[in-house]
């Protein structure tokens, strides 16, 4: 797979101010002074199902936000095993080791269709420097993102085949809409969860089956949580 250039994928500038989500992401508590001081334009992006945003050990230049859709983080083992380490949604911030390293520690691949923006590091910088708002932020959103890193091993690494598969379908709902599941192809779900597709594919069914989850889609993506309870003692 040829990882995307993002220059292709530039759809204009963002208005950070106007922003849907901005409550949610690393803007949240600027105010009109601090947006006044943005020089480097905000870049909204948007990939297909399949694109990379970045990859693994590429210059590390920019942060990024989900605006929309989902996206993977895989990391390559030492035995050239690929493993997803973690799921990025709407609001979360991505590619925060920029403001550590001078590359990327995976590689970043939509899951679905995806919209984000890309901030350059010298955006942040920037307002880092002159704003204790954004630098606030920042400590949150890294901090959040080790506390996902840490919830994603320990739920998803550990127990039985059914139990790991549950705890991701209840990862995996809706925030508005605790009822919904998205999941994703059972390659990539085996993928997160150290598990052959075949099983995979078997716990799905046996959760279907029991009435635990109910399909809502013919491709087996969506789901409706039936029993939450249920999943959590698989």
């Amino acid at each position: 797979m040829i990882p995307v250039k993002t220059e292709s994928a530039w759809r204009g500038t963002s208005d950070c101010r106007k922003c849907g989500i901005r409550d949610m992401v690393l803007f949240a508590n600027l105010n009109e002074h601090d947006f006044a001081q943005m020089h480097v334009p905000i870049d909204d992006l948007e990939l297909s199902q399949g694109s990379f945003l970045y990859t693994e050990g590429s210059p590390a230049q920019s942060v990024f936000t989900v605006r929309a859709g989902m996206l993977k983080l895989v990391r390559s083992t030492l035995d050239g095993r690929q493993r997803i380490v973690r799921v990025l949604r709407c609001g979360d911030v991505i590619g925060l080791e920029a403001l550590a390293t001078t590359h990327y520690d995976c590689d970043a691949v939509a899951l679905t269709q995806v919209a984000v923006c890309r901030i350059p590091l010298g955006v942040i910088q920037k307002l880092s420097s002159g704003s204790g708002r954004l630098l606030s932020q920042l400590m949150l959103k890294w901090q959040q993102t080790l506390k996902d890193a840490d919830d994603w091993l320990a739920d998803l690494n550990f127990g039985t085949a059914r139990q790991r598969v549950g705890n991701l379908v209840l990862k995996m709902r809706n925030p508005d809409n605790g009822e919904i599941a998205m999941l994703f192809s059972r390659e990539d779900m085996g993928a997160m969860l150290d598990l052959k597709l075949e099983t995979v594919s078997r716990e799905i069914s046996r959760l279907v089956r029991e009435g635990s989850i109910e399909p809502l889609d013919k491709q087996g993506r969506i789901y409706r949580v039936c029993h939450p309870d249920r999943l959590r003692l698989t």
